[in-house]
């Protein structure tokens, strides 16, 4: 798969991807003899796993440490998992900050749906909810 190709699939940038490949986030594509990156089966799960871990917020640090670590063998699996830990609680802290804000966006539309059904619109509907 070219990188157009992969760039239209995924919805990324040619230069996003030629990032990720710089700086580690993927490993190395190989290349046609004219120098064109011929992205592989493999080469597009590592683009999925990227985007999917970047999209949940996981620092490009970490996920060039993961593929370091990947390169250097089974050796480095606990290494590995303990990265995929830390990940997960990094992306756990996000989605309670986004379940917090989707509480109080649903009290807040549940006092409007009251004001509009009692044609009075309470403080509680422009405020956020009192824990």
């Amino acid at each position: 798969m070219t990188i157009k190709e992969v760039c239209e699939k995924y919805d990324i940038t040619p230069d996003t991807l030629r990032y990720y490949e710089r700086v580690g986030v993927i490993p190395e594509v190989n290349r046609t003899k004219g120098g064109i990156r011929d992205f592989s089966e493999e080469d597009i799960k590592w683009v999925e796993n990227a985007i999917c871990m970047r999209s949940a917020g996981v620092p490009v640090e970490m996920l060039i440490e993961y593929v370091k670590l990947y390169r250097e063998g089974d050796s480095t699996m606990e290494a590995r998992k303990n990265l995929l830990v830390e990940a997960r609680v990094a992306v756990q802290e996000n989605l309670n900050k986004y379940q917090a804000t989707m509480d109080k966006i649903n009290y807040k539309i549940s006092r409007y749906e009251e004001a509009i059904k009692t044609g009075v619109l309470s403080w509680d509907a422009e405020n956020t909810k009192k824990d």
